[in-house]
């Protein structure tokens, strides 16, 4: 497979909160030769970073609940609960990215970082990659309402006994990507984190 593609033309249509651009293209064939003249619109937008907070302590995990524009159909349901997180600016380090939000948005520090995933969030239409973290904490520092009112954050704590959060996977509030992918990547790595309850320190 010769994994080819003509870009034809490439024109701005928005930019706002999300930059929308038009593409004019084709692209190779698994069975050759070329695709007819595509046009997509592409919603143009920096990565993100999210991390899982947990205590393998106390067995809890410590989320955010807050308002999404995308759930705005759903009534009361448009605040969904999430692992905290936020954009990842152009040469930043994602990992300080989700350490820096999750004290933002929570209040917490955490320690012992290490990576889940890093995937395209909806590739058929957006550029968006989301890199995925699982960090340890102390849960019972954890609660109140955070976020930096200056960028419209107003985030609410959440804190979650690990067997209830992943029992509640996919049900309820806990029906996003990245808390459906943090709790499933827990619920394998939870007995590891439990019995290595001295590793790292907060820096």
């Amino acid at each position: 497979m010769n994994y080819a593609i003509e870009l034809l033309e490439r024109r701005p249509c928005h930019s706002g909160f999300l930059a929308l651009v038009r593409y004019r293209l084709r692209h190779s064939l698994y069975r050759g030769g070329w695709s007819p003249v595509l046009e997509r619109e592409r919603i143009e937008l920096p990565d993100a970073a999210a991390v899982l907070l947990y205590d393998p302590i106390t067995d809890r995990v410590v989320l955010v609940e807050q308002f999404r524009i995308g759930a705005l159909e759903l009534g009361q349901g448009a605040w969904l609960v999430e692992p905290a997180g936020g954009v990842v600016a152009p040469g930043s380090d994602p990992a300080e990215v989700a350490l820096r939000e999750a004290l933002e948005e929570t209040g917490c520090r955490a320690w012992g970082i290490e990576p889940i995933a890093s995937f395209h969030v909806s590739p058929g239409f957006a550029t968006q990659r989301l890199h995925l973290f699982c960090a340890r904490t102390d849960a019972a520092l954890a609660g109140g309402v955070h976020g930096v009112i200056g960028e419209g954050e107003d985030t609410r704590v959440l804190v979650l006994d690990a067997c209830h959060a992943i029992a509640g996977i996919g049900a309820g509030r806990l029906d996003t990507m990245p808390v459906i992918m943090a709790l499933q990547w827990l619920a394998l790595n939870r007995p590891r984190l439990r019995s290595d309850l001295g590793a790292g320190s907060v820096a």
